[in-house]
């Protein structure tokens, strides 16, 4: 006796497993696959406090809505650009999300922000800049903590969902020209 596919003997014992059965069945059986898709490809990310102000969270003083983004996971750590905006752990809780934009790369020479303890630093092989567009007192950001390890990114911020009039990609390239070294 040859074994049959589990959705083969499935469809043909319908009434034994009853519509109920069959529709969990079926929804169980994509839970791996969309569990497997956010780890490694990609999610969607809601954006929480004004540190990204006014790129994401522009309206935060008119309503109490979160920007919604879709963060690309894929070989987030390679490639990195300035003004690309990166999802990472924070180097202070690392349960915790962070979004910003990268200033610096290794190598870059940049000029710090207060409370950093020194006017200049040289970013360190294997790190990036970041800081928020929201500014020195809105943001929490590289200014505070220093360069970041590439190893803490965890995805790329590439499309705006929500608000709808604000969907589509993210132009990233528009703001690395006007980022200050």
């Amino acid at each position: 006796m040859a074994f049959r596919p589990a959705w083969t003997r499935i469809n043909r014992d319908r009434q034994l497993f009853g519509r109920f059965g069959y529709r969990l069945f079926a929804f169980a059986t994509w839970i791996p696959v969309v569990c497997m898709f956010n780890h490694y490809v990609g999610e969607l990310a809601w954006i929480q406090g004004p540190s990204m102000y006014p790129f994401l969270n522009a309206e935060k003083d008119q309503t109490t809505r979160n920007d919604i983004v879709y963060e690309y996971k894929f070989n987030a750590q390679y490639g990195l650009r300035r003004g690309m905006i990166v999802t990472f752990w924070n180097p202070y809780n690392p349960e915790q999300r962070v979004v910003k934009r990268i200033v610096g790369l290794e190598g870059d020479i940049i000029r710090t922000r207060s409370p950093y303890p020194s006017p200049t630093v040289r970013i360190p092989l294997g790190h990036v800049w970041v800081e928020g567009d929201g500014g020195g007192r809105l943001s929490r950001d590289s200014n505070d903590y220093g360069p970041i390890s590439t190893n803490l990114i965890i995805g790329r911020v590439t499309h705006v969902l929500w608000p709808r009039h604000r969907f589509g990609r993210v132009r990233w390239w528009e703001f690395a020209e006007n980022i200050r070294n």
